[in-house]
């Protein structure tokens, strides 16, 4: 937990899950499928797995898509002054509480205005090296569970380093075994898959 990339704020939580809010300008760190973390003290933080990222509109910006000749500088004061925040949707997979690690739902969400951070290669090694928690994937009913698994295992085995391709052929067994009764949302899965294998 050396490097801590903050990537935004609580907005609104739940124990399935949570949407958190940055600035435009905030919006490099966190992608599709990146394992994030809410510390909440006391040796307790809740990881999850960004499954949404959206950019919701106004007014002004109804208005400016509709005008001709759009200046540079309107354009980056809508971009950088104004305060339409980048809405990341996180699906909660497990937590850490005294140090051990539990692929199980939190006990409790994350309060509004909590801190979100983006796991570094360190976290995401140490909270993916079981895999239990990508049954949480599996079985959401609101995620785009093929892209959402290819865009993580992608970004995950890059955190393994020499270990990297034996860790994504595991996790993409767990992911068969989950899916193995579920064979039209198998297939999804794997052809999301076969874009990421190397």
């Amino acid at each position: 937990m050396t490097n801590q990339i903050e990537i935004g704020r609580l907005l609104r939580a739940a124990t399935t899950g949570f949407v958190a809010g940055c600035r435009v300008n905030q919006l490099d760190a966190p992608s599709f499928g990146a394992l994030v973390r809410a510390p909440l003290g006391g040796g307790y933080q809740i990881f999850g797995i960004i499954h949404d990222i959206h950019i919701d509109d106004d007014g002004l910006v109804r208005q400016l898509v509709t005008a001709e000749n759009v200046s540079q500088a309107v354009m980056n004061d809508n971009r950088v002054n104004r305060i339409v925040p980048v809405e990341m949707s996180v699906l909660a997979v497990g937590y850490e509480q005294n140090g051990r690690i539990f692929h199980l739902l939190p006990p409790r969400p994350p309060l509004s205005l909590d801190v979100i951070y983006l796991c570094d290669e360190k976290d995401t090694a140490r909270f993916t090296e079981r895999l239990g928690y990508l049954r949480h994937i599996v079985n959401s009913k609101d995620v785009p569970i093929g892209e959402v698994i290819a865009a993580h295992l992608l970004q995950a085995s890059s955190a393994r380093g020499a270990e990297s391709n034996k860790w994504k052929e595991a996790a993409t067994h767990e992911v068969i075994m989950l899916l193995r009764d579920d064979y039209p949302t198998l297939m999804s899965v794997l052809g999301a898959l076969s874009d990421v294998s190397v």
